[in-house]
């Protein structure tokens, strides 16, 4: 089957990049992922839904399964005035779905065995009224900023953002009314946040996404790999600092030997059963340990620094990661299936699927690596120089690019990575219908080539002639390549 059959299936795909490593100029090094601004998305995410228990926790009550936007909606609606200035109104809102989000990402209740990740006893949690009218201010800014939530800077986790009213109740943390006097007073919505959990507070935007840390059914054992086992990798690790008994293992996500002995030894001192493996039990003990040593579910959390996890993912791809180095992972691996029919093609579905896991242990088997189905930088190497082999060796028109967003920064002379990476790419096809565009060579750096290719597309398309991929350039580039493309195929 010719190899745009197997492309075209591909699908609209947003991605957003940013890169800042650099090529060994010996050997063509596989694109690096930088975590900054991205780590987030495999650690902290804002459900679909969220289950709410009409009552305290231990209290005969109905539990209601709702989008978690509409949840948000609820509670700011239940909580806070829709009179009162929308800078108080958009901390508050912070502060709210923080707080969720660190019941669901410590699994306060469900590790405890209840079936909900929240209540709507504000002794508990925050109030939740079902069936409630929405306020119109309050609606349009929680449309704005529900998956924004507060963290200790350095850290990932959301805080356990604390609030009472202020008037009838004190606390230790927010005063709802007290965050009017300070919007009143020309404060920001992060300016009124610092003020009450003070100034080491960075406010961070998680993606939407079904991605859990919940128990799903499935042990984790030997020969695994996964953001799961890297999740209780990391949490051991932490737990070994209080528990010495229990080794430090290395943060790779692959289920080894080594991983295996530190989880016979956890389940050795906590009095469960010796087996290796981590089903519902220890999984849930591990994670019940590791929220006490850590004190994630308090105000003053100690957390995990990002710092602790660059380096371990930086460089890593695992079953379950949703960041956009997956998407061109996919793209490389059916570009590859179609000269290498021992390598299934994967569709590109932007998240590390089963399918693209099997897909790389067919790949990793190929090329005689361990067969871990965990992207490492020598894997990744690997599939980067031979997808940058076959793009070279055919005309442009034979491969289709996935969809891509303006990835958020503009680029020019001397960056480097899978932007301009793709650029090139989508520069080749272009030249062969705008005669002013030059064909370029794919090297994945922002070269003088490149930026004279940009600067004449610039030109052509009427636009300012800076040679630098800024969005305006970057949405007529896509709206070029895709136009072209339709008519082609």
């Amino acid at each position: 089957m010719h190899i745009l059959n197997y492309l075209i299936i591909m699908g609209e795909i947003a991605i957003r990049l940013k890169y800042k490593n650099k090529f060994n100029k010996k050997l063509v090094k596989g694109l690096q992922f930088p975590i900054p601004g991205t780590v987030y998305q495999n650690v902290v995410t804002v459900p679909d839904v969220i289950t709410v228990h009409l009552g305290a926790p231990d209290e005969e009550a109905e539990n209601v399964t709702i989008p978690f936007i509409d949840y948000i909606k609820n509670v700011a609606s239940s909580e806070l005035y829709p009179t009162w200035p929308e800078n108080a109104i958009r901390a508050n809102v912070h502060a709210i779905v923080s707080v969720a989000l660190n019941r669901i990402f410590t699994e306060w209740y469900r590790s405890r065995g209840y079936q909900f990740d929240i209540t709507s006893n504000t002794r508990f949690d925050q109030a939740f009224v079902p069936e409630r009218g929405i306020y119109e201010p309050i609606d349009r800014i929680v449309d704005e900023v529900f998956n924004e939530y507060i963290s200790r800077e350095g850290r990932f986790e959301p805080l356990y953002a604390l609030f009472c009213d202020g008037r009838v109740s004190q606390c230790d943390g927010l005063y709802q009314w007290g965050t009017v006097d300070l919007a009143t007073s020309g404060y920001t919505p992060l300016e009124i946040l610092k003020y009450y959990y003070g100034e080491n507070l960075s406010l961070n935007i998680a993606p939407v996404g079904d991605i859990t840390y919940r128990y799903t059914g499935t042990n984790l054992k030997p020969g695994d790999s996964s953001l799961d086992v890297f999740r209780k990798q990391m949490q051991l690790n932490r737990i070994s600092n209080n528990f010495p008994a229990i080794p430090k293992i290395p943060l790779d996500g692959y289920f080894g030997e080594e991983t295996e002995e530190a989880v016979k030894l956890f389940q050795s001192v906590f009095n469960l059963p010796v087996t290796g493996i981590i089903d519902k039990g220890t999984w849930y003990k591990i994670f019940n340990i590791y929220v006490a040593v850590t004190k994630l579910a308090e105000l003053t959390s100690e957390g995990i620094l990002i710092k602790e996890i660059e380096e371990e993912l930086s460089e890593t791809l695992l079953l379950g990661d949703i960041r956009s180095r997956v998407s061109i992972l996919q793209y490389f691996l059916t570009l590859i299936s179609s000269y290498n029919k021992s390598i299934p093609p994967v569709p590109i579905t932007r998240v590390f699927d089963e399918a693209t896991r099997l897909a790389v242990i067919e790949y990793q088997k190929n090329k005689n690596l361990e067969p871990t189905g965990a992207v490492d930088r020598v894997t990744w190497d690997l599939l980067y120089n031979e997808a940058l082999g076959i793009i070279k060796s055919i005309p442009p028109e034979s491969t289709l690019l996935p969809r891509l967003a303006y990835p958020g920064r503009n680029f020019s002379l001397g960056d480097e990575g899978l932007v301009p990476f793709v650029l090139q790419q989508a520069i080749q096809y272009i030249s062969t219908k705008i005669n002013a565009v030059p064909f370029i060579e794919i090297t994945g750096v922002y070269d003088e080539k490149t930026k004279e290719a940009v600067q004449a597309f610039q030109s052509a398309m009427a636009l300012n002639v800076t040679g630098i991929l800024d969005e305006e350039t970057w949405n007529a580039f896509s709206e070029v390549y895709y136009a072209h493309r339709e008519n082609h195929n």
